[in-house]
C-alpha cells in the first residue's frame, strides 16, 4: 500500500497513522508498543494460549526454518540471514547472502532445506535481485550452510520478465513429496496486472523445479511451446504461502487479491486459478475486479472478502493443542485496508475439506503477521512483519 506515515510516539504508546490510497484522513488504528509478555489469550473451543517472544530485534522478518540441531534460520527482507541458536539470537547475520533488491515489500524473502539437508547442508533462499538500470528480478539461489557462512552460493533460477517492482514480488519455496521444489512468483501491477494469464512469462505462477533449478521432464507444460516450460499452474496474483499438506500431501498456496479476493487454494498441476478475470475480490477503486468464476479456471478452497492480506500458511497435525488438529492456520497482514489490524485466523474444516467455521485470534495486538509454522515440539510459531519484528511461541496456558 502506498502510504504517507507519521509516527507519534507519546509515552510507551506508539500510533501510526497511515493515509488512505489517494490521500484522504488516516486509516490506521493507533497500538501501544509490543511488550516483553509474557501473554495468556482466551480462543473459542476452551483453548486458552499462552504467548511469549522467542526473539526480538528483528527488521522485517519474512520465514523462517528448523536446522537438524533445532537451531533455527530467519530471513529479514533488507537481506540478511539470522541464526537463532539455543534461545539467542546470533547478532552477525551469516554471510555470503546475496545482495537483494529492498524496494516496498521486495528484498529477501523464503528460506528452505534441501530434503537431504543432513548430508548435503544446502538451503534455498528466494530474493529479488536488481540490476543497472533499477528493474528487478525474482530469484532461486542455492548454497550450502558452512557455520555461520553460506558459500557456494548460486543464482540457479531467475524468473522472466524483469520488472520496476510495481505489484507482487513475494515468493515461497517448497519441496513436495515428489522430490521437486515449488517456487511462487507474482503478477506486476499498473499495466502488468495480468500477467498470471499470460503463458510465456514466469510471472503470477506457481512453477516446478529439479532441485538444481533445471526443469523436470514431467511437467505439465513441458510440450506445450506456448508455456513456460517451468510453469506448473498459472492465473496467481501474488501467493504470500506455499505448503505441503501434511496429510493429504496435496499442494496449497495462500494468495493475495486486492481490496478483497485473498484466497487459500489447492494448487493442481496445469490448472489455471483465475486471475485477474476470476476473483472474488473488488478492485482498490470499489468495483467488483471480474468474475466470480468461469469455465476452465479454478475457485478458491478459502476466500475472504473484505481482504486480510493473507501471508503464512499451515495446517496443525500436534498434539500439544487437540481442539486445533487440522485446522488451518493463516497469517494476516491487515483487515478490511485498515493497518494495524493484523492478527492470525484458524479454519475449520469437515471431513470433506468443506470450511464449517473459522476464528480470528491475536486480533488485541494488532501485528502484521508474517509467516506460521508448527515447530518440532508440536507448539505454534509466529513472525511479525514490524521493525522491530518479533519471533512468538503459541503453547497451551497451564
Amino acid at each position: 500500500m502506498r502510504a504517507l506515515t507519521c509516527v507519534l510516539i507519546l509515552a510507551s504508546t506508539v500510533a501510526t497513522f497511515t493515509q488512505g490510497r489517494g490521500g484522504g484522513p488516516p486509516l490506521a488504528i493507533p497500538r501501544a508498543a509490543f511488550g516483553d509478555g509474557p501473554w495468556t489469550v482466551e480462543a473459542a473451543e476452551g483453548v486458552k494460549i499462552r504467548m511469549s517472544v522467542v526473539a526480538k530485534g528483528l527488521v522485517n522478518p519474512w520465514s523462517f526454518a528448523w536446522l537438524p540441531d533445532g537451531s533455527m534460520l530467519i530471513t529479514e527482507r533488507p537481506g540478511r540471514l539470522r541464526l537463532l541458536k539455543n534461545g539467542v539470537l546470533d547478532s552477525t547475520p551469516i554471510s555470503g547472502v546475496p545482495v537483494v533488491k529492498a524496494q516496498r515489500l521486495s528484498g529477501l524473502m523464503d528460506v528452505a532445506l534441501h530434503p537431504k539437508f543432513a548430508e548435503n547442508h544446502i538451503l534455498y533462499l528466494t530474493y529479488n535481485k536488481g540490476r543497472e538500470d533499477g528493474m528487478m528480478a525474482t530469484v532461486l539461489a542455492r548454497g550450502r550452510l558452512d557455520g555461520n557462512a553460506l558459500k557456494d552460493v548460486k543464482d540457479i533460477f531467475v524468473a522472466e520478465p524483469w520488472w520496476d517492482g510495481a505489484g507482487g514480488s513475494a515468493s515461497r519455496i517448497v519441496f513436495g513429496r515428489d522430490g521437486m521444489l515449488y517456487m511462487t512468483t507474482g503478477s506486476g501491477g499498473g499495466a502488468n496486472f495480468a500477467q498470471g494469464q499470460e503463458k510465456n512469462i514466469h510471472k503470477g505462477k506457481v512453477l516446478r523445479l529439479k532441485d538444481d533449478g533445471t526443469v523436470p521432464p514431467d511437467n505439465p507444460f513441458v510440450k506445450q511451446p506456448e508455456f513456460k516450460p517451468e510453469i506448473y499452474s498459472w492465473g496467481h496474483r501474488n501467493s504470500l504461502a506455499l505448503i505441503v499438506h501434511p496429510l493429504t500431501g496435496e499442494l496449497w498456496n495462500s494468495e493475495n487479491g486486492p481490496n478483497g479476493g485473498d484466497e487459500i487454494n489447492i494448487v493442481k498441476a496445469g490448472k489455471n486459478y483465475g486471475w485477474p478475470t476470476v476473483s472474488m475480490g473488488r478492485s482498490y477503486e470499489g468495483p467488483w475486479q471480474g468474475k466470480f468464476e468461469k469455465d476452465g479456471m479454478e475457485g478458491p478452497l478459502v476466500y475472504w472478502m473484505p481482504a486480510i492480506a493473507a501471508s503464512g500458511l499451515m495446517i496443525y497435525t500436534g498434539d500439544k493443542f487437540p481442539q486445533w488438529r487440522n485446522n488451518a492456520f493463516v497469517g494476516a497482514m491487515r483487515y478490511g485496508e485498515i493497518p494495524n489490524t493484523g492478527h492470525l485466523q484458524r479454519i475449520v474444516f469437515n471431513e470433506k475439506t468443506e470450511e464449517i467455521r473459522r476464528e480470528m485470534l491475536l486480533t488485541e495486538f494488532r501485528q502484521r503477521i508474517r509467516d506460521v509454522k508448527q515447530g518440532p515440539d508440536g507448539f505454534v510459531y509466529l513472525l511479525t512483519d514490524e521493525n522491530p519484528g518479533v519471533l512468538l511461541k503459541l503453547e497451551p496456558a497451564q
